[in-house]
């Protein structure tokens, strides 16, 4: 009975408890992102997913001419010596975007709606973009170490029926999403910038009048949430495989861990991700094998005790997004309203 409960546990870290961290750690800094341009300029960016897929191919081309000659980091994946290529990248057409678009609708005082639908333009140049310069295919860039801990090795460490695999992309993932979370935080509570930043969010005329440039704050913005962006378009991409639609169909989840969390509120965003992330996993896997070890045979059913399907992962944020926004529009943090 032990043994049952303790295979129960495993195939259960295996397939929701492990992949649900990384995955998780990927939409918060996605979501960080999101909630940091709608801190300071007050819209939704519905580019930000395709900002993420062009960061990440430019840091596959840069991979790939890496490999091609013959440089790698060993254990660890050659991309990591890329992503400050592709990082800059993102940043760059950022900055660009912002400049030919997003600005004069600032000048104007434009509404939110009308910045919205400019993101959305933006959002069809970036996705053609990147389509046209890596393609449409799945794209596979990872190397190095692939399994920090294999399945076959767990099995005859413990004895166990059931094995654990973890691979050192979703322990990197974790890793660089704590670095940088840190990092950011740092930044926003202790340099002048950060402070700036808070201020311009809290209260956009007040700060003015406090001497506080907006153009600058507008640019720091831009390149945070850029750089977000592509450190989790890079650490999806390692995890599984990078493909441009899956990056524009990450917009929805990333979207609803920010406004979960309370849009606005970086913390909450963060928590948004994981709660995202582990309802996404953990109503899509199949529970079949697993309560086979814990139930009594005679409890064991024909199907697979899947609550909703592998092809409606999606959905499962729209409607977590959807009842946040009618009980509660403000999130767990109280951000800001839509």
């Amino acid at each position: 009975m032990v043994d049952g409960f303790l295979n129960a546990a495993v195939l259960f870290a295996n397939f929701v408890l492990v992949p649900g961290i990384a995955y998780g750690a990927q939409l918060a800094l996605g979501a960080l992102g999101i909630t940091l341009i709608f801190g300071i300029l007050r819209f939704g960016n519905f580019a930000h997913g395709d900002l993420m897929a062009l960061g990440t191919a430019v840091t596959i081309l840069v991979t790939w001419w890496l490999q091609a000659h013959g440089v790698s980091l060993g254990p660890l994946p050659t991309a990591l010596l890329a992503l400050p290529i592709g990082v800059a990248a993102a940043v760059a057409v950022a900055l660009v975007s912002d400049r030919l678009v997003f600005r004069y609708y600032r000048v104007t005082r434009a509404t939110p709606v009308t910045f919205m639908i400019a993101s959305v333009g933006v959002m069809f140049v970036l996705n053609g973009a990147v389509r046209f310069i890596i393609g449409v295919d799945d794209q596979n860039f990872a190397d190095g170490t692939r399994f920090l801990i294999t399945a076959n090795g767990f099995r005859e460490m413990t004895g166990l029926a059931e094995g654990l695999a973890i691979r050192s992309t979703q322990v990197l993932t974790l890793i660089v999403a704590i670095v940088a979370v840190a990092a950011l935080f740092w930044f926003l509570q202790k340099t002048v910038t950060g402070k700036a930043m808070r201020a311009f969010s809290d209260n956009e005329n007040l700060a003015r009048l406090s001497g506080i440039e907006p153009g600058v704050i507008v640019a720091y913005a831009w390149i945070i949430a850029a750089t977000l962006a592509t450190l989790a378009g890079v650490l999806y991409g390692l995890d599984k495989s990078f493909k441009p639609f899956t990056y524009f169909q990450l917009l929805m989840p990333m979207f609803a861990a920010a406004i979960v969390g309370g849009i606005g509120q970086p913390v909450g965003a963060i928590v948004g991700g994981f709660l995202v992330a582990f309802s996404e996993v953990g109503l899509t896997y199949a529970y079949k094998k697993l309560l086979a070890y814990v139930v009594p045979d005679s409890w064991a059913s024909d199907g697979l005790i899947q609550l909703i399907a592998t092809d409606y992962k999606f959905s499962i944020s729209f409607v977590i997004l959807v009842l946040t926004l009618l009980a509660r529009p403000t999130g767990l943090f109280k951000g800001k309203v839509i």
